[in-house]
């Protein structure tokens, strides 16, 4: 590789469209969305809800705006969400379940980011004047913080039964649930039989600038247009980004498998390295670990000398996220750089 090619692993939120990508673009029909006549965005929306055979979909500027939504559409103030401790709508999204939905939350404690129905069924509230009542509970497939680890139509179908059980509502931030589908070989549509709302991001390994959107049904995602609009998320000729999405659910879906080699490759060099103490099982395009002997920023920083970027979590966890803007001959450098840095 010659000099100034920067490898970013911040996060896959980094990826740009592709020249094709951009063509699609260039080429949509659009319309004023917010009187329901874009023709890119009814088609995207009718799209990604048929994947997952569900009624209805609405488009987003941002997987938050699809969450907060979900939350808001799902309960009311006083209430309570449940999820794990480490959940992007707990930590990464502005304590918006808060300021937009006036609820509290009950985290569960989770190193991988995966709650399970015992754990839930233990954080249910009792139905007492002086506590919050129990409404929704919330899963991340794939997690985050959790180092990319997915559950399972299995796993979340036991979450389901028992949210249907307790009469609470479910929704799945999907930001990244292609990967995990990618992973497990299941089909889309069965996931949509199990939750009440999905939100599915479009910006991350799949590609495209921007954009994510909300599943549910015909009623719900009606109510969601609403609150969308107040929140500023109407938008008029958004076509030319909805016809990144449509390329992207065409083309970018299978491709994921690539970016999971990368991490393997990745976790493999780690393993070798001695001021390496943890990693988190390697699952899909999420590498997350924690060294010992150097603070995290310092490793972060001898990297960034070298044009390649990642991010430091706290003093001792790190994480690297693979995506399409990376080739195999940048991930042959970063093992060789960590290699040096870290053994």
């Amino acid at each position: 590789m010659g000099k100034n090619v920067t490898i970013d692993l911040r996060s896959d939120t980094v990826t740009k469209p592709t020249q094709k990508m951009l063509n699609a673009m260039l080429k949509a029909r659009v319309g004023d969305d917010v009187f329901r006549e874009d023709p890119t965005v009814n088609q995207l929306e009718e799209k990604i809800a048929n994947l997952f055979g569900m009624e209805a979909s609405l488009f987003c500027p941002s997987g938050t705006m699809a969450n907060q939504l979900a939350i808001k559409l799902h309960t009311s103030p006083l209430d309570e969400m449940i999820c794990a401790s480490n959940a992007h709508v707990l930590n990464y999204e502005s304590a918006g379940y808060s300021f937009l939905s006036g609820i509290s939350y009950k985290g569960i404690d989770s190193s991988n980011g995966k709650i399970n129905p015992i754990q839930i069924e233990e954080s249910i509230r009792q139905n007492l004047d002086w506590l919050p009542e129990s409404k929704l509970v919330t899963i991340e497939n794939t997690t985050n913080m959790g180092g990319g680890t997915y559950y399972t139509l299995s796993e979340a179908s036991a979450i389901s039964a028992l949210c249907r059980a307790k009469g609470l509502k479910f929704h799945i931030d999907g930001a990244r649930i292609f990967n995990a589908l990618v992973e497990t070989g299941e089909s889309p549509s069965e996931w949509g039989k199990i939750a009440d709302t999905i939100s599915v991001c479009l910006s991350k390994g799949l590609g495209a600038p921007v954009g994510s959107l909300l599943l549910g049904t015909s009623t719900i995602i009606q109510k969601a247009r609403k609150i969308r609009k107040v929140l500023g998320g109407g938008m008029r000729q958004v076509g030319f980004l909805a016809a990144a999405g449509i390329y992207a659910l065409d083309n970018n879906i299978k491709r994921l498998e690539i970016d999971h080699k990368h991490i393997l490759e990745i976790a493999n060099t780690l393993r070798h390295c001695s001021l390496v103490k943890e990693i988190k099982p390697p699952a899909t395009n999420i590498l997350v670990f924690k060294i010992a002997g150097m603070p995290s920023a310092r490793f972060v920083k001898e990297l960034e000398q070298v044009d390649i970027f990642c991010l430091a979590i706290d003093s001792e966890w790190i994480r690297i996220v693979t995506h399409l803007g990376i080739t195999k001959e940048m991930i042959h450098t970063v093992k060789n750089k960590i290699a040096t840095i870290l053994s």
